[in-house]
């Protein structure tokens, strides 16, 4: 009799095989969605911060707008440029009248502003200060028209056709400032040019709020001239190829100016890569779990098979005392006795692998309701080590003892149900921490009702928030987060309140989704904790406008007090009204 190869073991090659390219296709299409994900995160959340900043940038630009339209129709500003006459009449509507209604139209603008009159009229006499300094103050001046006319930039505008037009002139590049430039027409006859007027402000000044957007990494951010292609101002220089960025970009209305934004694709895909190399080690284990068990599976039914085989032969032999150990006359009934072994001790595995697996979520649940993100940790023993070498000792000592109190209060002796005044507790110290790393650019107050604090609650519903607030809504010098609690018949309702940068609606859809949605964790877990906890009535409800804020309002029942000593249980306390 020739040597065989075991068909379970030809079986168990392709099986594998298909495993194997099932785990990385889910690899692969896993970490496109990450990466397609993030992206749209990312643009979505720059084009909200750009467009606060394109609205910023048009308003100062229709500032300066108006008091060019105050002069511009101004019937009075008109007889004034046009006057004739001896030289002292003249110089005495100069100082009597033009100088005051320059001064007055600046005056309906808070910016700095360098307001410059061309006169086509050739007796009304210069006025004018230095020029060529950068602008730090509103000013105005009078030049003679044939100033204006010598310049290639001007000469430029004037073969454009346009009128009434954002441009860089004369020493605006070198100053770094730029220029509204105008024509004035006289209303007589709608054509003839009697002067143009220039208004020029500093580039920062019209477009420092740029400066203001959360960017990554590397992320560049600039304003461009569409016209000429010119880049008139740029947080940073960009390194690498154009391929190398996600460009998201808007244009500024009433103007040729376009704000860019440039993110670093390896940052996104840096996010991806992580969702990966995760999935991959996930499917990777997986998959030698499930090939160990395919060689135990085809181990067994090949000694039973081995079995089968060993008796025929002994039967083939002539040893007739043999038996095969199974009920039945044929094989066919032989065959199905040894499968319906395989298969009861196959169900014991499967049964055996999915209690383990029920175990395992029970832990990480667990793990999962204590878990404090350890950015928190790292960045706190940071900021230690940090006021340890300044000499800060207070400041040390004070951030030392609030950590310790914020992770005596979290941990709880290993115990899921705190008292609320312990919860709001822990919550004081971990701002009390972030009060002292931000140097008190953020206030916070606090509205409980006293009959609140011995009130039995699951641990680390608070925290959670709180520091979404830090993470997500900052976008300011000063932040206020607001913390109320109050009794709504038999319910508790508590408030996390901020003037923060808000979300948009997309975004809250997503944030209380089940967890195969990218993005809110923390969130998620707060809410699921609550549902399993007390009911699906209760859990999160989040309401936020983009500009105005975010409040997140948490709903449990109101519970009457069953702590021990310490204030802290694992057992569920029952119901106020019950």
């Amino acid at each position: 009799m020739r040597n065989y190869i075991p068909f379970s073991y030809k079986m168990m090659l392709p099986y594998l095989l298909l495993v194997m390219i099932t785990d990385v296709v889910i690899g692969f299409f896993s970490y496109q969605t990450a990466l397609q994900s993030r992206t749209e995160l990312v643009q979505t959340n720059v084009k909200w911060t750009m467009q606060q900043i394109s609205d910023n940038i048009q308003y100062k630009m229709l500032d300066m707008q108006a008091v060019s339209d105050s002069l511009f129709g101004s019937t009075s500003f008109q007889k004034y440029l046009q006057i004739t006459g001896d030289s002292l009449e003249v110089y005495e509507m100069t100082s009597r009248n033009l100088l005051p209604t320059l001064e007055t139209s600046l005056g309906m603008s808070v910016q700095k502003i360098r307001l410059i009159l061309y006169p086509a009229n050739k007796q009304i006499n210069e006025v004018y200060g230095k020029l060529d300094t950068a602008i730090t103050s509103q000013s105005y001046h009078i030049l003679s028209f044939s100033r204006l006319e010598q310049q290639a930039d001007f000469r430029k505008f004037v073969q454009s056709g346009k009128d009434n037009k954002w441009i860089q002139m004369d020493t605006d590049k070198s100053l770094n400032h730029i220029s509204l430039l105008r024509k004035l027409i006289s209303f007589n006859d709608y054509q003839t040019e009697i002067g143009y007027l220039r208004m020029s402000i500093p580039l920062k000044d019209i477009f420092l709020s740029f400066a203001a957007l959360d960017l990554n990494e590397g992320s560049v951010i600039r304003i461009i001239n569409q016209s000429d292609g010119a880049t008139l101002i740029q947080n940073a220089e960009a390194s690498g190829s154009a391929d190398d960025y996600l460009k998201v970009k808007i244009d500024i209305p009433a103007s040729d100016f376009r704000l860019e934004t440039m993110v670093p694709m390896k940052i996104l895909k840096e996010d991806a890569g992580k969702i990966r190399n995760i999935t991959m080690l996930v499917c990777g284990i997986s998959f030698v779990i499930i090939a160990l068990i395919a060689v135990i599976i085809a181990r067994y039914s090949g000694r039973k098979m081995l079995r089968i085989v060993t008796h025929v032969r002994s039967f083939q032999n002539g040893n007739f005392d043999m038996r095969i150990p199974f009920k039945g006359n044929d094989e066919f009934s032989l065959l199905s006795a040894a499968f319906n072994r395989m298969a009861h001790h196959i169900d014991e595995l499967i049964r055996e692998v999915y209690l383990q697996g029920m175990q395992k979520k029970e832990k990480e649940l667990e793990a999962l309701q204590a878990q404090i993100n350890p950015h928190f940790l790292y960045n706190t023993l940071s900021s230690i080590n940090s006021l340890a070498n300044i000499g800060e000792i207070e400041k040390l000592s004070a951030m030392v003892s609030q950590m310790s109190k914020f992770y005596r209060l979290t941990l709880n002796d290993g115990k899921m149900i705190i008292s609320l005044d312990n919860e709001i507790n822990q919550v004081k110290a971990y701002l009390e921490i972030q009060m002292i790393k931000y140097a008190n650019r953020f206030s916070v107050s606090y509205s409980i009702e006293p009959e609140l604090a011995d009130c039995p609650i699951i641990k680390l519903i608070l925290q959670p928030f709180v520091e979404n607030v830090f993470q997500h809504a900052w976008f300011e010098e000063h932040i206020h987060i607001g913390i109320t609690g109050r009794r709504e018949d038999d319910n508790i309702i508590l408030q996390i309140n901020d003037n923060g940068i808000g979300m948009p609606a997309e975004k809250l859809q997503v944030l209380l989704q089940p967890r195969e949605e990218p993005g809110g964790y923390g969130i998620r877990n707060v809410n699921e904790r609550i549902k399993l906890q007390y009911g699906e009535e209760y859990g999160v409800f989040i309401d936020s406008k983009i500009g105005i804020g975010t409040s997140v309002r948490l709903t449990l029942p109101y519970l009457k007090s069953q702590l021990h000593e310490g204030g802290a249980s694992n057992e569920l306390p029952y119901p106020a009204g019950g």
